[in-house]
């Protein structure tokens, strides 16, 4: 038997981009057969939906509204439902897990810290950090930033990317080791959208469960379809920078779809 878990997903309530609410999640995962979901709203300087400009205490509050209204509604019918988040830097985008909202109350600073900084905080008190669609190319994302040093594991396949995004993603996770992780980063719960995410063998109880899977790089299954990562004729190598220890950005000057896989 094989449990289903969605990683990658915003709701309306905490999420500016967000289409359904937390409740409505909770509800289309458990008809879809799926076991839990992480809510990972857009955090301090992403695509949130709390103003900025509130003391940190009500800040947390209201961020914390759609994994509340997710979670209630997750007790109500049976499905897990975990707390996370992802946060924006320079427009690279870092999925923060096992970490509760209290943790964030007693840590303002999280929502200013470089990347680095991002991943001692959360090592430091049991969390790992994901780099989240590490090639997807929209208008809103000046360039492709790729930092492996400051995460645990490369979202390698997202529902939201083109397929060139994730052909690339999962040859720089091989390539240089990163484990591998899947997500929809669903924003609309709607009766045609499938959504994807990660199976184990076993059940995560807890997101400390989930963390301790990256961090071991335990087997999971991605929960996307396999033609997912087969190179088209048409696709154009991308464009991409390496982040240096001190978060510089160079230039990569790799053929990533040349890269064996």
């Amino acid at each position: 038997m094989m449990y289903r878990y969605e990683t990658h997903m915003h709701t309306c309530q905490s999420s500016a981009c967000g289409k359904s609410t937390g409740a409505e999640h909770a509800r289309r995962y458990k008809e879809l057969g799926y076991d839990g979901i992480f809510i990972t709203d857009h955090f301090f300087r992403g695509n949130c939906a709390v103003p900025r400009d509130l003391p940190w205490e009500e800040w947390v509050r209201r961020f914390c509204k759609g994994y509340e209204d997710a979670k209630a509604e997750g007790d109500r019918i049976g499905l897990q439902v975990f707390f996370a988040w992802e946060e924006s830097i320079d427009g690279d985008d870092w999925l923060v897990y096992g970490l509760p909202p209290e943790w964030l109350l007693a840590h303002p600073e999280i929502a200013r810290c470089t990347r680095q900084e991002q991943l001692t905080l959360a090592h430091a008190d049991g969390g790992c950090v994901v780099q989240a669609h590490p090639f997807r190319q929209r208008d809103y994302i000046r360039r492709i930033l790729l930092g492996p040093q400051f995460c645990d594991a490369a979202e390698v396949a997202n529902q939201g990317n083109q397929p060139l995004d994730d052909v690339c993603a999962l040859r720089y996770a091989r390539t240089y080791g990163l484990h591998m992780t899947c997500g929809s980063d669903n924003h609309l719960s709607a009766p045609d959208r499938q959504p994807w995410g990660v199976a184990f063998e076993h059940r995560i109880t807890c997101p400390a469960d989930y963390v301790r899977a990256i961090r071991t790089r335990e087997p999971m299954t991605l929960l996307c379809p396999p033609e997912r990562f087969d190179p088209a004729p048409e696709m154009v190598n991308p464009e991409a920078w390496w982040l240096d220890d001190k978060e510089n950005a160079r230039l990569s000057c790799i053929d990533w779809l040349r890269l064996a896989v």
